[in-house]
């Protein structure tokens, strides 16, 4: 623990903050969070007198994003599609290009469909995915998957929190599904390339969340290979996968036998999403 003497004021521990490395934005997060205090209030309180317990637990967190922690697991959440969810280093923090496949598949659960509308996600991890559209589409009938215990207990925490009716099963892809038939299913399997340069920057979250073989298609194909059992006639895959990744993830849907295989690109233009659906 630093020896330095801690701030005092307001105005002294975001000075603090922005001296050991850390921007602005994250510097006011970690404060307001500490003092329990919403962004405008610290504008028209730099003056005031922190507690020093309070200024101590402010310091702990500027180390740990000092130290390359990701603000999403200092603070414990993370807002996703308008939800906002606990998250830990036992799941993956959602990206905001994800919402590019929660986008989709809501184009593919029917508004108001008066019969049940099952939906699976696998790899569920923090239930980003599968509480979102749970929430945007209250009557489907949305199943959650993952294969850590842990993950899985933070989706379930976050259903529970959030009033959502989130079914969740622990297993390996598909497998505690067995015989069973879905109206869509969704992934944001893992999809780095084990060895990738990009992985020194994730180092915080679950390699087993990140990687998935020399060329980071293993999963994908897993998945893309025993979907079409676990899906009704017509019905739709969405796969996230990585913005190179495109062309291979078209070529797998189309060797399995799906139709329509197009690919969606995220906010950034990158091609993040592809899918295709089961001939009628």
């Amino acid at each position: 623990m630093s020896t330095d003497p801690l701030p005092t004021t307001v105005d002294q521990a975001l000075h603090t903050a922005r001296t050991l490395g850390l921007d602005r934005l994250d510097a006011r997060m970690l404060l307001c969070a500490t003092l329990r205090q919403p962004a405008s209030w610290l504008l028209a309180h730099g003056p005031d007198a922190i507690e020093p317990e309070r200024a101590q637990a402010f310091m702990d967190q500027v180390a740990r994003r000092a130290a390359g922690e990701p603000i999403a697991y200092i603070l414990g959440d993370k807002e996703f599609f308008g939800l906002s969810l606990n998250v830990s280093p036992s799941v993956l923090i959602p990206r905001p290009d994800t919402e590019t496949l929660v986008h989709w598949a809501l184009e593919c659960i029917p508004e108001g469909h008066a019969a049940p509308f099952s939906v699976l996600d696998l790899g569920t991890g923090s239930g980003a995915i599968a509480l979102a559209l749970q929430h945007a589409r209250p009557q489907a009938q949305v199943t959650a998957v993952d294969f850590s215990p842990s993950a899985l207990a933070t989706a379930a925490a976050n259903a529970q929190r959030l009033g959502l009716p989130l079914r969740c099963l622990q297993g390996s892809w598909l497998a505690p599904v067995a015989g069973e038939r879905f109206d869509l299913i969704v992934s944001n399997p893992p999809y780095i390339a084990e060895g990738d340069p990009h992985l020194a920057a994730l180092r915080h979250e679950p390699i087993t969340a990140l990687t998935a073989g020399p060329d980071g298609l293993d999963d994908l194909r897993h998945i893309v290979a025993q979907a079409p059992a676990h899906l009704q006639p017509g019905a739709w895959l969405l796969l996230e996968h990585g913005y190179d990744q495109a062309e291979a993830v078209q070529a797998l849907l189309r060797a399995a036998g799906f139709e329509g295989v197009t690919t969606r690109h995220d906010l950034g233009e990158q091609p993040r999403c592809t899918g295709g659906h089961l001939p009628a």
